[in-house]
């Protein structure tokens, strides 16, 4: 009888044995979100491939109204299309680390066969990182990196 009131007292954790486990799988859950949040590097990069998506959109909703489209940067740190409907595409960065480095101006249609153009977009707090956006006329915007 001894060997079963024995066995009975072993058989569970204890509530100071569950809480230090919790405890340390909070403290990694915390270390995990800081290290996934998004750097400028992550940023810029979705500011690029975000624009390219832009510039698609109002290439070919200046192909299908046959009104030319033409994309530039305001000083405010936004950005315009104009011969589109006021609100139909935005007009402000995701991040306002964002900016554009030399000409910002690019004409997107109506034209099947818009020339070759690029933008280069910077990130402010780290000055040596850009991106980048460049078509041929013919293909679609890319985002490429770019190295100074």
């Amino acid at each position: 009888m001894r060997t079963s009131a024995a066995g009975s007292n072993a058989g569970g954790f204890t509530l100071l044995e569950l809480l230090v486990v919790i405890s340390i799988m909070a403290l990694a859950t915390a270390g995990v979100s800081f290290a996934i949040r998004d750097s400028s590097d992550t940023q810029l990069e979705r500011e690029g491939q975000r624009l390219a998506a832009l510039f698609e959109s109002a290439r070919a909703q200046s192909r299908a109204s046959g009104i030319a489209v033409r994309w530039h940067t305001l000083t405010e740190g936004g950005f315009r299309f104009e011969g589109v409907p006021q609100d139909a595409l935005p007009g402000q960065w995701l991040s306002a680390d964002t900016q554009v480095r030399g000409t910002a101006s690019v004409v997107l249609g109506p034209e099947p066969i818009i020339g070759r153009q690029s933008v280069e977009l910077a990130s402010i707090s780290q000055p040596g990182r850009s991106l980048r956006l460049a078509t041929d006329g013919l293909r679609p915007f890319t985002v490429q990196s770019s190295t100074p």
